[in-house]
């Protein structure tokens, strides 16, 4: 943790007069936050400081009422300084974790709102993209966030240029989808600072090897597989997630991309080992509890949303799928 000396305090004191002040950064995590995204935006700050031999970060864990905020592990973090004491920062990072659609907290959205219009740049690690979009802060502006709440952020905020890429970085707001692409997000972000020749010896310090560039994909479970050994299956299973709302056919997915339907049935039950059709269902259900769990949409909305022309059928199939209704589901995660 940085040392705890209030945001207001002048921190240039003893840097060399011929060096810029070290960039100031307030880091907001949320209750239930990721540990790893966390930690992974921290310690490359840390690193570049010690590898420059100078200040060149400043960071500070800010709060609402200077509380204690709980880790999705059990691990409780103790903040320097409260939101309200807090002076305008060169750069604002929230960290968020699975509960990150339903966080609301009145003060967290006008502090951000507050640190924006005083010229910040505001961040988000994993999910607390879904933060800054409650506070209203990333419209007309590009954004990503996990591969799993991907479907939820851009059904809850459709307005929103939701990308499936490991970072994004849209002039005053970047974000990311957690875990180790907040280390990529930071590294680029040092890059810009002071240049690729820190940036690289930060990321050989965490033996990171390759800096993931913003136009890397998030790598999405099977298809990781998929794209060498099957590249045909790969793409059909793009076309079904990009076709959710709107399923298509099987024949029309087989033409799209060059192979005959029965070559489609084989590819799928080769190396899945089941049906397009069944294969299909289940993205479409997937993608449906997401909503259930991650929004407040209507069991309807979320029927049609994933492709399902009746709630009646939705539920019937929902409950093959999972071993509960819909509605069950949301009783059991309330």
């Amino acid at each position: 943790m940085n040392a705890t000396v209030a945001p207001e305090t002048d921190t240039t004191q003893g840097q060399h007069s011929d060096h810029p002040p070290p960039r100031r950064l307030g880091i907001l995590p949320v209750p239930g936050f990721a540990m790893m995204a966390f930690t992974s935006a921290i310690e490359p700050l840390r690193a570049a400081n010690r590898i420059a031999g100078r200040d060149l970060y400043h960071w500070w864990l800010c709060t609402p009422g200077g509380e204690p905020v709980t880790a999705s592990n059990g691990i409780s973090v103790l903040p320097d300084v409260a939101l309200h004491e807090t002076s305008p920062m060169d750069r604002v990072i929230v960290c968020a974790g699975l509960e990150a659609h339903s966080f609301d907290d009145a003060e967290t959205f006008a502090w951000l709102r507050a640190q924006a219009s005083a010229g910040s740049h505001i961040g988000a690690l994993s999910t607390a993209t879904f933060v800054l979009a409650r506070a209203g802060l990333l419209d007309g502006y590009r954004c990503t966030t996990h591969w799993e709440s991907l479907p939820a952020l851009s059904e809850a905020y459709p307005a929103l240029e939701v990308t499936p890429s490991l970072f994004e970085i849209d002039r005053k707001r970047f974000s990311c989808s957690g875990g180790t692409a907040a280390l990529d997000l930071v590294l680029h972000l040092i890059v810009r600072d002071h240049g690729e020749e820190l940036a690289s010896a930060v990321s050989s310090q965490f033996l990171h090897g390759r800096m993931r560039g913003a136009a890397d994909r998030q790598p999405m479970t099977e298809q990781i597989q998929l794209r060498s050994r099957a590249p045909k299956l790969a793409a059909a299973i793009d076309l079904m997630q990009a076709h959710i709302e709107r399923p298509l056919a099987s024949s029309t997915i087989a033409a799209q991309i060059g192979v005959s339907r029965r070559q489609l049935e084989r590819l799928f039950h080769n190396h899945i080992g089941c049906s397009p059709r069944d294969y299909y269902m289940r993205l479409r259900l997937e993608h449906a509890r997401i909503l259930l769990l991650e929004t407040g949409m209507s069991i309807l909305n979320v029927a049609l949303a994933s492709g399902f022309s009746s709630q009646s059928h939705f539920g019937a199939c929902y409950r093959r799928q999972f071993g509960r209704t819909p509605r069950q589901e949301r009783v059991a995660t309330a």
